[in-house]
């Protein structure tokens, strides 16, 4: 299987994603776009995976590689190549399948609890997983939900936190793939947005959380990977 990633900012990599990859020793390439890397040939990869980062989807103006990276997506998808988003990436995937994406009343910054839907809980995907966990969350941003989507997952924050698109596309607005050392540089860099509310925790509550429920987390990445890509 040969899997390509993007990558909006070095300190949003693969993180647990890249761990399941390893193990299973598939080929692995990216696009760092803050890096100015280019666009891989289509016919070239099996799977796209596309991560997170602190712009906007709408942010074309911004960045100029934008544009592009939408179109490689919506080709992805029309080719039917397994495509992934995390956080930035669902919402990227949200908007080339013609929902809007816009910033949201609530920013949800820290641990809060998933809740699968009925569709979720009767998915290939997440069948099985608990009615309810704890994940993490970054993000200001969501998104109207897709036509012909299933929503499979929300919080009391946001509604729309996972979904489902045919057979090939699976988007998740939360954070499976981060680590301990991965939420240090997190913070680090977006120190600005942890003003404390309803929805946002503290730096101490974020990295305080118990070494199993990082664990927790990891698993729950890989087995996510294991059905979507893999179908086990």
């Amino acid at each position: 299987m040969k899997i390509h990633y993007f990558q909006h900012v070095p300190w949003e990599g693969l993180g647990n994603i890249e761990d399941w990859i390893k193990s299973h020793k598939y080929v692995l390439s990216g696009t760092r776009f803050y890096a100015g890397d280019t666009l891989p040939e289509l016919r070239e990869i099996d799977v796209l995976i596309v991560m997170g980062g602190p712009m906007g989807a709408y942010d074309d103006k911004k960045y100029s590689w934008l544009a592009a990276e939408k179109q490689f997506i919506r080709k992805s998808i029309d080719a039917g190549k397994k495509v992934l988003g995390i956080c930035l990436g669902s919402q990227l995937i949200a908007q080339v399948l013609g929902s809007i994406v816009y910033p949201h009343i609530h920013k949800e910054i820290g641990w809060f609890p998933l809740k699968l839907t009925d569709e979720g809980r009767n998915s290939k995907i997440l069948a099985g997983f608990p009615a309810e966990f704890s994940v993490f969350h970054w993000h200001g941003d969501t998104f109207s939900f897709p036509r012909g989507a299933a929503r499979l997952a929300e919080t009391a924050a946001c509604r729309n936190q996972a979904f489902s698109y045919g057979n090939n596309v699976l988007g998740l607005q939360f954070h499976l793939d981060v680590g301990r050392e991965n939420l240090a540089a997190w913070i680090e860099k977006g120190a600005a947005e942890l003003v404390e509310s309803r929805y946002v925790q503290t730096s101490e509550q974020i990295l305080g959380r118990p070494e199993d429920e990082f664990a927790g987390i990891k698993e729950y990445m890989h087995k996510i990977l294991n059905r979507f890509l893999i179908g086990e």
